[in-house]
């Protein structure tokens, strides 16, 4: 029996050490994967994805939350705008978090992840990253009306380096748990 419990060992650990990846390969195949969803996003500027992503999925979830939230004045999302009597904020390509997220999928692309595995953080990576960037552009609209002088800083710096290190630990926390949980 302690040789059957062994070879059990064994073959798991070489199981194990097939899935791991070398490092050049890891960052090969993140840059491959970060590079052709930032080509195919880039290669949508003004189309219907765009303005889907944007003016839809983006400016209006976000007019509704600041709504929601409270608001100085009642805001509204118009394409690409969100708007109230007081400001305007433009939400462009590049303010819609999906460079956090191509480094999300990128990530989990490079890990010998199981398909299920994989496909589950990237689901809960996206609506992480969504939720992150809604509340980016909410921090982002009420710097925008009370404290100007840090909107750049927010908005060039701050935040974009807030989302990326919590999908960071996400992304790390999801590694621990399954690295040790093969299936």
């Amino acid at each position: 029996m302690p040789d059957t419990h062994y070879a059990a060992l064994l073959h798991a650990d070489a199981q194990a050490h097939a899935r791991r990846r070398q490092p050049l390969r890891l960052i090969l195949i993140f840059l491959a994967v970060f590079f052709a969803l930032q080509y195919a996003w880039e290669m949508s500027r003004d189309t219907w994805l765009e303005r889907t992503v944007i003016d839809h999925a983006t400016v209006m979830p976000a007019a509704w939350l600041i709504n929601a939230l409270g608001s100085a004045a009642p805001v509204h999302a118009d394409a690409y705008r969100i708007v109230s009597p007081l400001a305007r904020l433009n939400i462009r390509n590049g303010c819609e978090g999906l460079e956090t997220l191509f480094l999300l999928v990128a990530a989990f692309f490079s890990q010998p992840f199981p398909w299920k595995v994989r496909l589950c953080g990237i689901g809960l990576g996206t609506l992480l990253v969504y939720g992150l960037n809604q509340a980016r552009i909410v921090i982002l609209w009420h710097a925008w009306l009370d404290q100007r002088n840090l909107f750049g800083v927010l908005h060039g710096s701050v935040l974009p380096l807030a989302m990326i290190a919590v999908c960071l630990a996400y992304f790390l926390v999801f590694l621990t748990r399954h690295e040790s949980h093969p299936a």
